[in-house]
């Protein structure tokens, strides 16, 4: 509507202006010359009156264009002022500029909607520009999750973490993958997802980084525990019988001795053949019974201790054995005001079993040494840490070192991590192990 009526007033200063030409022209035709400078001043003054509108117009359409480009949609133009084809104009201007405005309002807060819902997520999230590699943005669960407060490019990544940032690489549009990430001191399982989109001719790639170690922890510990519960329900059915029909083929054995002849031995063969029987059936019920115990576990009695307590508690209870071996014990506990909401007895347990584990590998060493250390990760979690100078494990090890049966003792039983790991599971917390052979071993519980 405001242009139309700016349409009609161009055409009309145009039909004038047309008008005031042809009357002239009839004038200069017919030597009516006096007629002829009256209308001159008339023609020249609608030549400059409609320059100006269009010069005016121009000028007013260049700073509208201006705050488009810059979008400066706050920028007013006075209506009051002016000729009235200019006030038109600038009116229809200020509804352009409002249009614009509201649409940008609208578009800046569904930005700032996503980002907000981007934040709030568990998932971490990073776009970077694919030829170049900058980083467009990343949200702040990626940024704990890493430990990275910036980023401003994906190749510095390679510095930090040159296999996560292989990973990232190689992933191709619509692909999944599991990769480890790795910090100062742990790593962990992340699920990796990639898309790629392309804005402005450039083209960016969208990953998607989702913690999945606590998800893979539980799964495979569910698994163990049925497979356990199945093994040790079968061994002891079978067991049972076995046992019991030894003790009553002693028995019998026992009661026909005297009209048994035994000059050859065959009749003490017998027995002793019965009693071994009978003691390796016990010796596999006790084995069974023994790995119940990883599903024994359900609840823990959850309460608030202080570090320094349970602490203290494992320096009484172990200070004997070590100093009967000559070992060094170092308890690092910066901040004293550590809580932990946990089962303490489970816990002190956890502890024990690495301790007597670090006894175990520091034996060898010329001068043994265990630290026993907490303190607060970046990430708000607590830790706790124990680390010796010992013997050191190798990679196919270490990765062996939580499932149930393996040891590398020789009278080891196998259950000792594993109900490690179990325990730290039904605190909603890890454990995970770091170690290179021949300088130590350390195994970090994350609470």
């Amino acid at each position: 509507m405001t242009f139309k009526r700016i349409e009609l007033s161009i055409l009309i200063r145009v039909l004038l202006l047309f008008i005031a030409l042809v009357l002239a022209s009839f004038l200069l035709v017919k030597g009516w010359y006096i007629y002829l400078a009256l209308i001159t001043p008339v023609v020249i003054y609608q030549v400059i009156e409609f320059y100006r509108f269009q010069r005016k117009a121009h000028d007013e359409l260049g700073q509208f264009v201006e705050s488009v480009h810059y979008r400066d949609f706050s920028r007013y133009f006075d209506v009051r002022h002016g000729t009235n084809e200019i006030k038109t104009l600038r009116k229809g201007f200020n509804e352009i500029n409002t249009t614009f405005k509201v649409i940008s309002k609208e578009k800046e807060t569904q930005y700032q909607y996503l980002q907000k819902i981007l934040e709030l997520v568990d998932t971490g999230i990073m776009s970077y520009e694919e030829q170049e590699g900058e980083v467009v943005w990343m949200n702040e669960s990626l940024k704990r999750m890493l430990q990275l407060p910036y980023l401003k490019k994906i190749h510095s990544l390679a510095k930090r973490d040159e296999g996560l940032y292989n990973e990232i690489i190689l992933l191709k549009s619509g692909e999944s993958k599991i990769a480890t990430a790795h910090l100062e001191r742990e790593a962990f399982k992340v699920l990796l997802s990639a898309t790629l989109f392309q804005t402005e001719g450039k083209l960016y790639k969208l990953i998607a980084f989702q913690n999945v170690n606590e998800a893979l922890d539980e799964t495979e510990s569910k698994a163990w525990q049925k497979l356990l519960s199945v093994m040790t329900h079968e061994i002891m059915n079978s067991i049972a019988p076995i046992s019991s029909l030894a003790e009553t083929l002693k028995h019998r054995l026992q009661q026909s001795y005297t009209l048994l002849n035994n000059d050859t031995g065959t009749v003490d063969d017998l027995e002793l053949g019965i009693d071994t029987i009978k003691k390796r059936s016990e010796g596999l019920l006790k084995f069974a019974q023994t790995y119940r115990n990883l599903n024994k576990i359900t609840t823990p009695n959850l309460k608030k201790v202080y570090v320094s307590d349970i602490f203290e508690n494992l320096y009484r209870l172990m200070q004997p054995t070590l100093q009967q071996k000559n070992i060094e014990l170092e308890i690092v506990l910066k901040e004293t005001d550590i809580i932990l909401d946990v089962d303490p007895n489970l816990i002190e347990q956890v502890l024990i079993n690495l301790l007597v584990n670090a006894i175990e590998a520091v034996k060898d060493i010329a001068e043994p040494k265990i630290v026993l250390s907490a303190y607060l990760a970046s990430s708000k979690r607590t830790v706790l840490k124990v680390a010796d100078n010992g013997t050191g494990m190798s990679e196919e090890i270490m990765e062996k070192i939580f499932i149930p049966f393996f040891s590398t003792k020789k009278s080891g039983s196998g259950i000792g991590l594993s109900l490690c790991k179990q325990i730290m599971m039904l605190h909603r917390g890890n454990i995970h192990v770091q170690s290179a052979e021949g300088k130590g071993t350390a195994f970090i519980l994350q609470f």
